[in-house]
């Protein structure tokens, strides 16, 4: 393996070295951070978070207002009195995604969540599509979760079209718009309370999200004394357990995955966690059991109170408990919706900054948004921008035609965890990328290695996850650096036997995400006819199965022990748990709507062109010198050395 610096020379006219840079920006990657790394920086945020704290956010960005109304309309469409299971087989899926998150997340603990793993394990390009992505997910989304606060809120002043003028939605003369002065109001409430500290906004965050705790125990305790009083009159249907059959309660699986989304705001506060290895996994893992519980038990008790064609698909909690005579009832309700909803706003907001910082740190986005308040030790400019965009939204604009799109940034975000833990077990970089500034320690180290001979077998060629000295390696985004005496770790037999391993995982790697897109296009394609149906659904199975199956067989890479920050959470059953979770996340967004997919299609365009006007050419990689991760430390110290 030699040394390798990231070719951009501005010298090269052809239009083919243009295309052969251009492709090369998009397969670079970047070091977990170290302490030389973080040392370089001088944007630290406070290492404030606990684990009380991380359930506190995890929970309040998951369970939002939307359980008030999705146990009703799932029930009545799709899965009847089964919603219980269909809770739980969504839990299990969000579950997988979570495992994943939970290794990634203790490996590497940085701002930036999917962002920061994609750019280590993957690459540039896809890095800046999920930060991209997820920019317009935590704007949209929090401008969504903002437009439902007022309406809630005008039950507390006498019903619909109650609020104060100051805060009453107004449509504009002329114009098809109705504006809500609340929604932006509270939107830029919050934005202030996250600006003035991570301690201060996680506790009022905190205390939003115990309320609404409160009241779903209030729905699962008196409803369940309402249910054993009535003998549970739901479940006495003469449809059975599952009206609509096997596909309709996996049908209602699907739609309240949904419900799960909001864990992985978790992961993207990683640099303020104090115990990153301990706390982030039990952070995100006891935050989804929590949100799985309680769903599982207010469905239960709601669809025993009523039977389940009777629901309101509306208010289908206040509905049920004024169907035995607690009309009252509705005002404490109507209050967790609220706090659901205050609760969700912020964990909507907290984690766009960070990736906005991430980004900037890395030269995609301007310095201006990696800047930290030293006082507050808060990325107050990413903040404020956040806050200023979703509060414009949330005024002048119905968003909820734009929700399916914080779908999309979510599901890709996932997939993307998943692929990349298979990554990191099998071809995890084995190359990093040090500033070229080091180009004197890096030929010094080289030289002291010049009395070992390299041994090269043959003109190997080098595997697609980055490791030998051909054409290949131009794919990474480095040309070699003229050297007589390369830094290199393995040689001979040894060096064959593991670039044939990294190879066969690289390739089974991508059969595996072939196979499940077309797989799940087959699937969903009820348009086409059977035979070409069939046909992709066989194919897609049979490169799925293949890629499963070699990939169990062989062995993982032995540099997993040592990737990034050890003695963190280790994710089981790879690969067979995210092979598991890229196949649900992909078949649920192949599922999307069109108009949905056609709005980020656009977003993404635009990225694209960011991308190749700023981000590539501001790339903190470009000119990066990469050199073998066993000689890294050695690199550091020789610097060091010459300094004093």
């Amino acid at each position: 393996m030699g040394i390798m610096v990231d070719s951009q020379d501005e010298g090269v006219g052809s239009s083919g070295g243009r295309c052969s840079r251009g492709f090369r920006s998009l397969m670079r990657r970047k070091q977990v951070d170290s302490a030389h790394a973080k040392g370089e920086g001088h944007h630290q945020l406070a290492k404030e978070l606990s684990i009380l704290q991380l359930i506190a956010i995890g929970v309040g960005s998951t369970i939002g207002a939307g359980v008030y109304v999705l146990v009703g309309t799932v029930a009545k469409e799709h899965s009847g009195p089964s919603l219980t299971i269909s809770f739980l087989i969504a839990g299990i899926a969000a579950a997988l995604s979570a495992f994943c998150y939970a290794e990634l997340s203790s490996r590497c603990p940085s701002a930036g969540s999917a962002y920061h793993y994609s750019y280590i394990c993957i690459g540039e390009g896809v890095a800046w599509m999920i930060g991209w992505a997820l920019i317009l997910e935590y704007t949209v989304g929090g401008s969504s979760v903002a437009r439902g606060i007022s309406p809630n809120l005008a039950l507390f002043f006498g019903g619909p079209d109650s609020l104060p003028a100051f805060l009453a939605r107004v449509q504009i003369p002329g114009l098809d718009v109705v504006v809500d002065p609340c929604a932006a109001i509270l939107v830029l409430v919050f934005t202030g309370l996250l600006c003035v500290g991570i301690k201060e906004s996680t506790l009022v965050q905190a205390i939003a999200t115990t309320l609404n705790v409160c009241v779903m125990v209030f729905v699962i305790i008196v409803g369940g004394y309402l249910g054993f009083q009535t003998g549970w009159v739901g479940y006495e249907v003469p449809n059975g357990y599952f009206p609509y059959g096997i596909n309709g309660m996996l049908a209602g699986s699907a739609t309240v995955f949904f419900a799960f989304i909001g864990f992985d705001s978790v992961a993207s506060t990683a640099e303020e966690v104090k115990d990153p290895q301990r706390d982030l996994p039990l952070g995100i893992g006891i935050a989804l059991s929590i949100c799985c519980i309680l769903y599982m038990l207010v469905s239960v008790v709601i669809v025993g109170l009523v039977p389940f064609y009777a629901m309101d698909p509306d208010t289908p909690i206040s509905s049920a408990f004024a169907s035995h005579g607690m009309q009252w009832a509705v005002y404490i309700i109507t209050a967790g919706a609220v706090t659901a909803l205050c609760s969700n706003l912020m964990g909507s907001i907290l984690p766009q900054p960070r990736i906005l910082m991430a980004m900037a740190r890395d030269g995609l986005l301007p310095a201006f948004f990696s800047r930290v308040n030293k006082h507050t030790q808060v990325p107050v400019n990413g903040t404020l921008i956040t806050g200023i965009c979703s509060a414009i939204l949330a005024f002048i604009m119905d968003v909820s035609q734009l929700a399916g799109m914080v779908s999309v940034g979510t599901l890709l975000a996932f997939t993307i965890v998943a692929v990349s833990i298979l990554i990191l077990r099998y071809v995890p970089p084995d190359e990093v990328p040090l500033p070229s500034s080091l180009q004197a320690s890096i030929n010094s180290v080289s030289l002291r290695y010049s009395s070992i001979p390299q041994e090269i077998d043959g003109g190997n060629p080098k595997d697609p996850a980055g490791d030998s000295q051909d054409g290949s390696q131009h794919s990474q985004g480095k040309s070699e650096v003229s050297l007589q005496y390369p830094l290199n770790a393995k040689s001979g037999p040894d060096k064959l036997a593991e670039l044939k391993r990294r190879k066969t995982a690289t390739w089974n790697i991508a059969f595996v995400c072939v196979g499940v897109l077309l797989l799940t296009s087959g699937a969903s394609a009820e348009y086409l006819p059977c035979i070409p149906r069939f046909t992709l659904c066989g194919v897609g199975g049979a490169l799925t199965l293949c890629g499963l199956i070699v990939l169990s067989w062989i062995d993982q890479d032995d540099a997993r022990h040592s990737f990034g920050h050890t003695g963190g959470f280790i994710c089981p059953f790879v690969p067979l748990l995210p092979v598991a979770c890229i196949l649900v996340n992909v078949y649920l967004m192949i599922n999307l709507e069109v108009s949905t997919w056609m709005r980020v299609s656009a977003w993404m365009i635009i990225g694209v062109f960011v991308y190749l006007f700023y981000g590539r050419n501001n790339s903190s990689l470009r000119g990066a010198v990469y050199v073998p991760i066993a000689h890294v430390e050695e690199i550091y110290r020789s610097s060091a050395d010459v300094q004093f």
